[in-house]
């Protein structure tokens, strides 16, 4: 491969803002932050606002809305109505 026509791929640490949660993959990003992991190695940081561990979606939160009936008084405002044969 050429000298400089590839981004670095290296391992960056991404870190939930809201639960505090950190994983380690595979990145071209680039970050002036950095961390020290448990395994005594410092990358580079990334904050993120929601990841699988906060988001509504992965955590089962949303059932909390279909819960609530809102989605049924949706349906029940916009649903069409079957029109009569004059």
């Amino acid at each position: 491969m050429k000298e400089g026509a590839h981004p670095n791929y290296r391992e960056v640490v991404f870190q939930d803002m809201s639960s505090g949660f950190k994983f380690i993959t595979r990145s071209t990003l680039h970050s002036r932050e950095t961390i020290k992991m448990e395994d005594g190695k410092e990358y580079p940081l990334m904050k993120l606002d929601v990841t699988s561990e906060s988001h509504p979606f992965y955590t089962g939160a949303q059932q909390r809305i279909s819960e609530t009936g809102r989605v049924e008084k949706f349906r029940q405002k916009f649903s069409r109505t079957p029109k009569t044969a004059a």
